[in-house]
Formats: C-alpha cells, sequence, structure tokens
C-alpha cells in the first residue's frame, strides 16, 4: 500500500513539473559575463532551485559532520564505560570489615 502511494506521489510531482515546464516555456535571456544565452523560463528556475538545494547541502555538511563526529565519541565513551562496569561486576566480593 506504502509503495503505490509512493508511485501515486512521484506521478503527481512529474505531471506537475512537466506542466510547469509547458505554462513556462517563454525563453527569457541569461546574461553572464562573457556572452548571453537564450533558454526557457522553467529550466532557469530548475537550475536556480538546483543550485539552491547544493548551496543548502553545503552550508548544513559543517553541522552535520560535526554532530556525526560527536555521536562516535560519545558511542566510544559509552563502550569504555560499558567494559569498565562489566570488569567491575565481575571482580569478587571482598568483606574486609
Amino acid at each position: 500500500m506504502l509503495k503505490i502511494i509512493y508511485i501515486a506521489v512521484i506521478v503527481l510531482l512529474v505531471i506537475t513539473g512537466l506542466v510547469f515546464a509547458v505554462l513556462n516555456a517563454e525563453p527569457v535571456q541569461f546574461n553572464y559575463y562573457f556572452d548571453s544565452l537564450s533558454i526557457p523560463l522553467s529550466l532557469s528556475m530548475l537550475v536556480a532551485m538546483i543550485l539552491g538545494a547544493i548551496l543548502g547541502v553545503l552550508a548544513s555538511a559543517g553541522a552535520i559532520l560535526r554532530q556525526k563526529r560527536e555521536i562516535h565519541r560519545l558511542r566510544k565513551a559509552a563502550d569504555t564505560a560499558e567494559k569498565e562496569i562489566n570488569n567491575l561486576r565481575s571482580l569478587p566480593l571482598r568483606d574486609d570489615h
């Protein structure tokens, strides 16, 4: 059932994208330093969204990597503490009083 919902959502997104591309097919002038290029409006918007997504991922990559390092450090500390607890449990009890 979940697979059918995923497929339906993907088909809906593809249809929406195609309708968007057809409705925004007018050419726009894209000027860059050395030349200019005439491209469809929908393509220029798609490129801008992709570049924005890439820049967003790159901006959050530092925080994600920092958190992964912290998780690794904390897991290592937890494993060390668990080994120490297991070692203490295996020691015989001495009744010296």
